[in-house]
């Protein structure tokens, strides 16, 4: 496993994410319309603002776990489990890549 291109993919995600968090701000908090006047398109609004809100938390989250990974990198740990030590398995990272643990201290 090349860990420029984990590295860089890494960086890829994290971009994405950003641009959604730029989306979900101006969805949340830079409304044009005003809340609507009829409660029942009133709730269906708050159940949308709740949900881009549940994906902006999300977002935020990811983005932490990969600046996380990208310190590990860089401290040249990334392969190393960080409760045991021992190596973390190359499938185990190419499909979770922000994971700081083996498989056997994950379980």
């Amino acid at each position: 496993m090349d860990i420029l291109t984990i590295k860089a993919e890494l960086f890829e995600r994290k971009g994405e994410l950003k641009s959604r968090l730029e989306r979900t701000h101006r969805h949340i908090y830079e409304k044009d319309e005003p809340v609507s006047a009829n409660y029942n398109e009133q709730v269906k609004q708050t159940e949308n603002d709740e949900l881009v809100m549940i994906l902006e938390l999300d977002a935020i989250e990811e983005i932490a776990r990969i600046n996380e990974a990208l310190n590990r990198i860089e401290e040249g740990i990334y392969k190393l489990c960080a409760v045991c030590g021992k190596h973390i398995a190359e499938d185990r990272l190419a499909a979770i890549p922000c994971t700081t643990r083996c498989i056997d201290c994950a379980e």
